[in-house]
């Protein structure tokens, strides 16, 4: 039975590091990051750009299930409500798939030093430390397997989640 790992977070919680390494760890994976499907100069949040991600990440998602070579598929993207969540899940053919929803956490002191680290180094603006911050509290409300990284590593995060 084919594997569909769901992995969301705020900004900065570790989501694409794990992702990567999880696919490293398990057999057969293939990895998506949402922020793959939504790369634009500039970023405009619409209505017909957010119908638009969901449908890029369904279609893939879709088209790596389906695909008998895989049989882990990892997903990971921001997810902060049920709603995404559920929306996502509503146009994927999940039969003969178990579906594991995880969310990453952790505490606020982390995260404002792993953003600042990316700040530092180009790779995000110094707007993303506040929006980050006031999601945190959001993923607690979430149907979702809850994991805190505050002091773990993406090896250890991972074989967490390849345990459940």
């Amino acid at each position: 039975m084919k594997k569909l790992y769901l992995i969301g977070g705020t900004m900065g919680v570790g989501k694409t590091t794990v992702s990567q390494t999880l696919k490293m760890q398990l057999e057969n994976s293939v990895f998506l990051d949402g922020d793959w499907c939504w790369d634009a100069h500039p970023f405009q949040v619409t209505e017909e750009t957010k119908e638009m991600v969901l449908e890029n990440i369904c279609t893939i998602l879709n088209n790596f299930l389906k695909c008998t070579a895989y049989e882990n598929i990892i997903f990971c993207w921001v997810m902060h409500e049920q709603s995404i969540i559920d929306t996502i899940l509503s146009r994927l053919n999940t039969e003969n798939c178990r579906v594991i929803t995880i969310s990453l956490l952790c505490s606020k002191e982390k995260l404002i030093q792993r953003l600042q680290k990316d700040v530092a180094g180009g790779i995000r603006f110094s707007d993303v430390i506040e929006r980050s911050i006031k999601r945190i509290a959001l993923y607690q409300n979430l149907n979702t397997i809850k994991i805190d990284t505050s002091d773990k590593d993406a090896a250890e995060i991972a074989k967490e989640i390849t345990a459940i």
